[in-house]
C-alpha cells in the first residue's frame, strides 16, 4: 500500500495470528505483535527475512492476549530483543497469572514470556527511525493500546479498530463496561489524521472514516442488547479453536467448551444452556455463518 512508508512492513498470515509490523530504520528495529503460539516459529522465520541480518531491538504489544503475544518467548530467546508491553500488564505477566491474563479464561495457550520495559498512553517512541505515539484504546482489552505516527498518518490499532469492526468486547462479559470505553476510542481514532490504519486483523486500509462508520455501527447494534456480545464471543472462541486444530468431533465439543471458563460461564449465565446446548446453538451458528462445516460426526473449518 502506497500510503505505508517503505520502512513498515505488515506481515499478514491469516486471521490465527495477528499481524506483526516490522519497522526497520536507519538506526533501530522494531516488531509489534508477535502473533499465536502456534505460528511461532514462522513469525520468527518471517521476521528474520524482514530484518535480512539485521538485530531485533524492540519486541512491542498492543495488548496481550494470546494471538497477539504468542510469539514473544521464541522471539525473545532466538533475536535477544528487548520486550516492551502495556504498564497495567506488567504485575500480571512479572507473576505469569494466567487468570489474569485471560489465557485460560479462553482456552488459548501463549508460552511464558519476561519484558524488559512498559508501555503507557501518553509515551512517545522512536520505532523504524519514525516518531510514534502510544495512546489508551480500551474496550476490546482494558490496557490496550494504539501507536500513532502522525508525520505518516500510519496508525497501528490492534484490535482497536478493523476494517469491518473491532475484536469482542471481553470487559462486558465480566460485568465490567467495555461498551463505552469502544465508543471513546473509536472518537480517540476519529480525531486523529490517520490516513491509513493497520489493524491487528486483516488489510491495512485507507478508508478510516468508512471504517469508523461500520464500527460504531456495530457497536450500536451489540450495546442495544448485551447477550449479542456474549453470542459472539463464543463463535469467535469455538471459530479459534477451528483455526487452530483444523477440526474437532462434535462429540468432544461439549466436554471442550465446559473446559474454557469464559465460554462455560456466559453459556449458563447468559444463555441458561448446559453445554450439549451451548455447542449444539454454536455449531448451528458458524455453519450459519458459513464459518464452519459438519462433515459426518466432525466440525471442520472453512
Amino acid at each position: 500500500m502506497g500510503l505505508i512508508p517503505p520502512c513498515i512492513r505488515v506481515l499478514e498470515r491469516g486471521w490465527l495470528s495477528s499481524n506483526s509490523v516490522l519497522l526497520l530504520g536507519p538506526d533501530d528495529t522494531a516488531l509489534i505483535d508477535s502473533g499465536y503460539a502456534t505460528h511461532a516459529e514462522q513469525t520468527l522465520a518471517l521476521v528474520r527475512t524482514g530484518l535480512a541480518g539485521r538485530p531485533l531491538d524492540l519486541l512491542l504489544n498492543t495488548h496481550l492476549h494470546s494471538d497477539h503475544c504468542g510469539g514473544n518467548a521464541l522471539l525473545r530467546a532466538a533475536l535477544g530483543c528487548r520486550v516492551a508491553i502495556p504498564a497495567a500488564d506488567a504485575p500480571k505477566v512479572a507473576t505469569w497469572d494466567e487468570d489474569a491474563l485471560s489465557f485460560r479464561a479462553t482456552g488459548q495457550q501463549c508460552p511464558r514470556f519476561a519484558f524488559d520495559a512498559i508501555l503507557a498512553p501518553g509515551d512517545s517512541l522512536v520505532l523504524g527511525g519514525l516518531h510514534w505515539n502510544v495512546l489508551a484504546a480500551p474496550g476490546h482489552d482494558p490496557h490496550a493500546l494504539l501507536f500513532f505516527c502522525a508525520a505518516e498518518g500510519v496508525l497501528v490499532a490492534g484490535d482497536a479498530l478493523w476494517e469491518d469492526g473491532f475484536g469482542v468486547i471481553f470487559p462486558e462479559l465480566a460485568g465490567e463496561p467495555g461498551f463505552a470505553e469502544v465508543g471513546a476510542t473509536l472518537d480517540l481514532i476519529a480525531g486523529l489524521d490517520a490516513r491509513v490504519v493497520i489493524p491487528g486483523h486483516g488489510a491495512a486500509f485507507t478508508d478510516v472514516a468508512g471504517a469508523l462508520a461500520r464500527a460504531r455501527a456495530r457497536l450500536d447494534y451489540l450495546s442495544a442488547d448485551p447477550l449479542r456480545n456474549a453470542r459472539n464471543a463464543v463463535k469467535v472462541l469455538l471459530k479459534f479453536l477451528l483455526l487452530e486444530r483444523g477440526a474437532i468431533a462434535l462429540a468432544e465439543l461439549p466436554a471442550l467448551l465446559a473446559s474454557i471458563p469464559l465460554v462455560e460461564r456466559v453459556g449458563r449465565e447468559q444463555f441458561g444452556m448446559s453445554p450439549v446446548e451451548l455447542t449444539r446453538w454454536a455449531v448451528e451458528a458458524l455453519v450459519r455463518a458459513e464459518a464452519a462445516s459438519v462433515d459426518k460426526d466432525t466440525l471442520r473449518d472453512v
